[in-house]
């Protein structure tokens, strides 16, 4: 199996619901991630065998192959082909890790591997219960066959769940919750994402034309006690929204590239892609894939939690990256250094992409070598994946 390398790395800032990015068009936001992964490294588009794009609600414009409509609004030639993959919140980790699979393989040497959600048009369960187009129900994917199994489906009851089997409090998740907000505006103030996001017209809240170059969803005054005047959300015990990731949209991109091809065209890679895995979990409990995921991509790779040096577990509700943590013996300081969905917001689909170039960039930053990204998803699944900088 060739090595696989990351040669170029961007994402666009997260926008808030119905924020920066509320006039766009999927194929538009993500078109600008495309162009931005080619342009930033002055590769020839021509080069480019194939486009990955992780999309969860491929529905309305976000549906007839995402990648493809990408590509064909972006700069890219009409020769190029795409594909758009969706394993639920782990959606773009996959997608980078077909395309990888595809160069590891040598059926390619160039891929570029993305994510794409504007949630603000298609938000949670928006592909349930469709309609089609001769105004008939489509149906609903959770039949008797899964409610006669595991009952009706819910993350939110399952993130109590979870904190209540690992024993985490309330308080434990507010005190996680303000330092995600903390570190990612500390992060935003120092210019940490400078390197990863890449300039896109969009709008501010007054409906004014603007530059979108930090993170919006972001807020620095969070607390507990304003956590405290949150609703408990039915059927939970105390979790709250803000305990749990933002409604969000974005867009992210990586080119992915053989070692032969690396070499061919003298470019300078960003890190390694060290091993990939991924797991099924308990579909009651959903959200707890990331803990045995983790150990089993570092089994493949050799390394143990101590060779980590930046871990990013997605911050889909606070009590996931907490029974990780505990579960696994992290060290804290290490996981989710410039915070993580909680401030940042969890743009589905685009997650993985957005998590790995952020993880890829903080490598850089400070000189460490592996990072580890992981993400629970819905149906109770989690993709994984080490990269090394080079």
């Amino acid at each position: 199996m060739k090595d696989v390398f990351v040669v170029s790395a961007v994402r666009t800032a997260v926008g808030k619901q119905r924020g920066y990015y509320r006039e766009y068009m999927a194929p538009e936001l993500l078109a600008g991630a495309l162009d931005e992964s080619v342009a930033r490294i002055g590769l020839d588009p021509a080069l480019v065998d194939d486009v990955v794009t992780g999309c969860v609600y491929q529905i309305g414009e976000q549906g007839f192959n995402l990648a493809r409509m990408g590509v064909l609004a972006s700069k890219l030639p009409e020769t190029l082909a795409g594909i758009s993959v969706n394993r639920q919140c782990g959606s773009s980790l996959s997608a980078i890790q077909i395309a990888s699979g595809m160069i590891a393989s040598g059926m390619n040497d160039v891929v570029i591997a993305s994510g794409c959600e504007l949630m603000s048009k298609y938000g949670i369960a928006s592909d349930m219960n469709c309609t089609l187009a001769n105004g008939q129900n489509a149906g609903h994917p959770i039949g008797k066959y899964y409610l006669d199994k595991y009952g009706i489906p819910s993350q939110i009851t399952s993130a109590q769940a979870i904190a209540n089997k690992w024993g985490i409090t309330k308080e434990e998740c507010q005190d996680f919750a303000v330092a995600s907000h903390a570190k990612a505006h500390a992060a935003t103030i120092e210019g940490r994402f400078r390197n990863e996001i890449f300039a896109i017209p969009g709008l501010d809240k007054d409906g004014n034309r603007i530059e979108c170059t930090t993170d919006e969803p972001v807020r620095p005054g969070t607390s507990r006690e304003t956590l405290d005047t949150l609703k408990v959300l039915p059927g939970t015990d105390w979790m709250t929204a803000g305990l749990s990731s933002t409604v969000t949209d974005g867009a992210s991109a990586m080119v992915l590239m053989s070692e032969e091809k690396v070499k061919a065209l003298g470019i300078t890679p960003l890190a390694r892609i060290v091993a990939n895995a991924v797991v099924g979990s308990d579909p009651l409990l959903m959200l707890t894939g990331p803990i045995t995921a983790t150990p089993k991509v570092l089994a493949k790779a050799g390394l143990a939690m101590k060779d980590i040096d930046i871990f990013e577990v997605n911050e889909a509700f606070a009590p996931i990256p907490l029974a990780w943590a505990r579960e696994l013996h992290a060290d804290m300081d290490r996981l989710n250094v410039n915070g993580g969905a909680l401030a940042l917001g969890h743009p589905v689909g685009n997650s993985g992409c957005r998590l790995s170039v952020s993880a890829i960039h903080e490598l850089r930053r400070r000189g460490g070598r592996y990072a580890l990204v992981t993400l629970c998803t819905g149906g109770g699944q989690a993709p994984a994946t080490i990269f090394e900088r080079v």
